[in-house]
């Protein structure tokens, strides 16, 4: 019976293990199902073997393949319900065992729990949890048995990687049931005894050790063991301590960098080219919609790709696709936006190529598998448009102040440097002279982009045989070339492409957008319909759509409001700040596992889980302290003074939060400085963390702040002395508000794990 319970806890903590996988993986799914599939094959699989234990290895192998299939079916079944997939059972499971891993690798985040992206987890928990099992419980090998438990947990936190937070809690859930199952697998037996008469015949019993040696030297061998071992895990934590200090800064690999993603052809990359061929079928049936849920008026703009990529030659989608469910990730809302919940059934009928035409912004979409680019906006259907084809998207539409425009300013800087590329080809003289002729006077944003705006609404006409390209060479042809000979007339997108490109030469971060002007009310939507817009990038308001299409049919020659004037030959812009490298995120630290030892004697099988643990505690706050240091010498002492006088902030900032008194976001480095020296007191359910000092009593701060100064507004001019004196005095102050610590908050500001994953 004793038997039986410490193999049903060994079990029990197996399951749970290869469940908290399963939490772990979940993290970047959609709901819980993955979650609830793979916690019922940790069960069925681990439970199959305990039951079977007393059977022949022979039977359970293909008892559990058996078990396996079955629940593998199961599971897909309930993933397409769930995702209102049609079609045969075998099909779902064949496409899914066929493309499971690329699909999930592929699959955009938050993943939507499909039978093609939970098929890889479920069969994975499954064998892991048979082979973890069956070595665990059957040969009673706990700690080979969990090696492939520890696997599946390090690949889960492997395909997550820098998408999602720090799974420190699970790791500590995950190593605490380790322990567990090692020390519900000690055997224990009951020592040999000496039976001798006394005199009145009262048998005594004497207990002796198994090897016959007294029970002091057990003791005494107990407690060698058991130092050794702590000595061993002390060396190792002082050997790989640095190097996983090093490591907590970095940010996790993504897998998903070694699989392509969906491609698209050049029709798709650039649907700008399609607005002329479109503009001479104006009646071509190409869509059917149904009434909008709701909408701003008569005409709602369907939106079929976003172009922000543009080399002089060609407005490119530039996108980066990734498989998606019908949960789309939800898009910035601009706090003073008017959201409007727009839902609408499209139905293709003449459309080609394979981007989706929907209200923008898309947060769900039903009755068609997609890829998603979450930086544009833009939605394919990787096996491509067929007429008859229906899918349901649910959008939120967003509505800017506009009363807020005139004083709105645009972002700068290397997040919007894509926005204002304009090739690496020379401008066009005429161009850049134009422009410059439209900003002058103009110095608001929102007043550029309305003069540019008028000036082409006011000059140029429309005409549906207007030849297609949006080149240097056609803008400049559009823009400046004599009436009799075709020029000064065009569709939308030459509009639109010529309205991006003086915007970007202004200083305005723009894209040009192509779609189709649809009825809110329902109804087909022609050829005729298509149309290209632009929009110009606002802080605050985000993107705000622009018109330069003409108002009138009898505009104004361009040579009554252009005067080129003769100046220097114009220098075509920089080229963009390279991007910054993806900020370091923290991430958990790798766990230490030390060599499994000769385990103890019967007469302490007791203490010898006490041990265990006392020794997994101490190994871990001995790993804090070390990386701890390691992280501060990173900081004070590596890199530039740039990153050393930043990396004094930071500690700055972490001895704030330790304290219990975190520095406001909104406060300026002078601001934070003077917050530090005299904080305001906590909430009524914390004590006081930071003790009112009187005057000139805290460590000074002020080259401190000179520092981080330099580097917000000087970036490279810091030196290194002015680091080195931001360090000293980050530390000094760091010492002493730790040290108005009692001893008890001391010792948990040494170990306490927060700043390794706390960002700067």
């Amino acid at each position: 019976m004793v038997r039986w319970i410490r193999a049903a806890v060994v079990a029990a903590a197996l399951a749970g293990m290869i469940s908290l996988a399963g939490v772990v993986l979940g993290r970047i799914f959609a709901g819980p199902l993955l979650l609830e599939l793979m916690a019922g094959a940790a069960v069925g699989s681990v439970g199959l073997s305990l039951a079977c234990r007393r059977l022949p290895n022979w039977v359970v192998a293909p008892l559990s393949a058996l078990l396996l299939a079955g629940y593998t079916a199961l599971a897909l079944r309930i993933a397409a319900d769930q995702a209102e997939l049609t079609g045969p059972l075998t099909k779902i499971i064949r496409d899914s065992l066929e493309n499971g891993i690329p699909r999930l690798l592929t699959a955009l985040i938050p993943v939507d729990p499909t039978p093609d992206t939970v098929v890889v987890p479920v069969v994975a928990a499954w064998l892991v949890g048979l082979t973890a099992a069956e070595v665990a419980v059957r040969a009673g090998r706990v700690l080979l048995g969990l090696v492939p438990v520890a696997g599946l947990y390090g690949g889960a936190l492997y395909v997550v990687g820098p998408n999602a937070d720090a799974a420190g809690t699970t790791t500590l859930i995950f190593t605490a049931l380790a322990v567990v199952a090692l020390a519900a697998s000690a055997r224990g037996s009951t020592p040999p005894t000496d039976v001798a008469g006394t005199q009145d015949g009262t048998p005594t019993v004497d207990a002796v050790a198994p090897d016959g040696a007294p029970p002091t030297k057990v003791r005494g061998r107990a407690l060698m063991s058991a130092g050794a071992g702590l000595a061993a895990v002390l060396v190792l934590i002082v050997a790989v301590g640095p190097w996983i200090g090093g490591r907590v800064g970095s940010t996790p690999v993504d897998p998903r960098q070694y699989v392509e993603p969906p491609q698209v052809d050049s029709l798709d990359e650039s649907p700008l080219n399609r607005i002329s061929g479109w503009a001479l079928t104006p009646k071509e049936p190409l869509l059917k919609v149904s009434k909008a849920s709701a909408s701003p008026g008569k005409r709602l703009r369907l939106r079929l790709a976003v172009l922000p990529d543009y080399d002089g030659i060609t407005w490119r989608v530039g996108a980066t696709y990734r498989n998606a469910g019908r949960i789309l990730p939800a898009q910035p809302r601009m706090p003073d936006a008017q959201i409007t919940e727009v839902r609408q059934t499209v139905i293709v009928d003449g459309l080609t190529g394979r981007l989706l035409p929907v209200v923008p912004t898309p947060t769900g979409v039903d009755g068609a598998r997609v890829a998603f680019d979450a930086a544009t906006g833009t939605m394919i259907r990787p096996e491509g448009l067929q007429p008859g084809l229906r899918y349901a998207v649910t959008s939120e539409l967003q509505m800017p102040d506009l009363n807020l425009l005139p004083t709105a300013d645009v972002p700068s800087g290397d997040a919007v440097a894509r926005y204002l590329t304009v090739g690496g080809t020379e401008i066009p003289e005429q161009i850049q002279r134009l422009a410059d002729q439209l900003a002058e006077d103009n110095g608001a944003a929102f007043d550029r982009a309305i003069t540019i705006e008028e000036f082409l609404a006011e000059h140029y006409r429309k005409v549906a045989d207007a030849p297609s390209g949006h080149a240097f060479p056609n803008l400049n042809f559009f823009l400046f070339g004599p009436r009799q000979q075709g020029g000064q007339v065009g569709t939308s997108e030459q509009f639109a492409a010529s309205f991006a490109l003086l915007a970007r030469l202004t200083g305005l971060p723009s894209r040009v957008v192509v779609g189709f002007d649809a009825p809110a009310a329902g109804g087909i939507v022609t050829a005729g319909s298509a149309i290209a817009w632009p929009e110009v990038l606002f802080e605050g308001l985000g993107w705000v759509a622009f018109d330069p299409m003409p108002k009138d049919k009898n505009p104004r020659p361009v040579e009554e409001d252009f005067t080129p004037k003769p100046t220097k030959p114009p220098t075509p812009p920089s080229e963009p700040p390279p991007p910054s490298e993806t900020p370091a995120s923290s991430g958990p630290p790798a766990a230490l596992a030390a060599q499994p030892g000769q385990g103890p004697s019967a007469v302490v099988v007791a203490g010898g889980a006490s041990g265990s643990v006392l020794l997994l505690l101490v190994a871990a706050a001995g790993a804090v302290v070390v990386m701890r240091r390691s992280l501060r010498r990173r900081r004070l002492f590596a890199g530039s003074p740039d990153d050393r006088i930043a990396g004094a902030w930071a500690e700055f900032r972490d001895a704030l939060r330790l304290a219990g008194q975190p520095v406001p976001p909104h406060l300026a480095a002078t601001e934070a400085a003077a917050y530090a020296g005299k904080p305001e007191p906590p909430r009524k359910r914390l004590r006081k963390a930071v003790p009112e000092p009187a005057a000139g009593e805290m460590p000074p701060l002020d080259e401190l702040v000179a520092g981080i100064n330099t580097v917000g507004f000087a970036p490279g001019s810091a030196d290194d002395t002015q680091a080195t004196k931001a360090g000293e005095q980050a530390v000094a102050y760091a010492g002493e508000l730790r040290a108005r610590r009692s001893w008890w908050r001391r010792m948990w500001w040494d170990i306490r794990p927060g700043p390794l994953r706390w960002l700067p």
